[in-house]
């Protein structure tokens, strides 16, 4: 079971939060750090503020786009 935590940047959709979550890698061979993120369509029943950290977890498809649900919300 794959659990992500991330920023929420949308939450213009009804029952629909993007969530943008960044990653830490180092370069293979120069070693240097830099950041990579990917956006995430998740459902959510409850209500949540753009800016709020959220975690969220994989579950079955409920749409197109849409196979993650919110766990929890800081």
């Amino acid at each position: 079971m794959k659990i992500f935590q991330g920023k929420i940047i949308s939450n213009k959709n009804k029952k629909t939060l993007v969530i943008e979550v960044e990653r830490l890698l180092a370069h293979p061979v120069y070693k240097k750090r830099f950041t990579r993120s990917k956006k995430y369509q998740v459902h959510s029943e409850s209500e949540h503020k753009v800016g709020e950290t959220v975690k969220f977890v994989e579950t079955r498809p409920i749409s197109k786009m849409k196979r993650w649900k919110v766990l929890e919300g800081k």
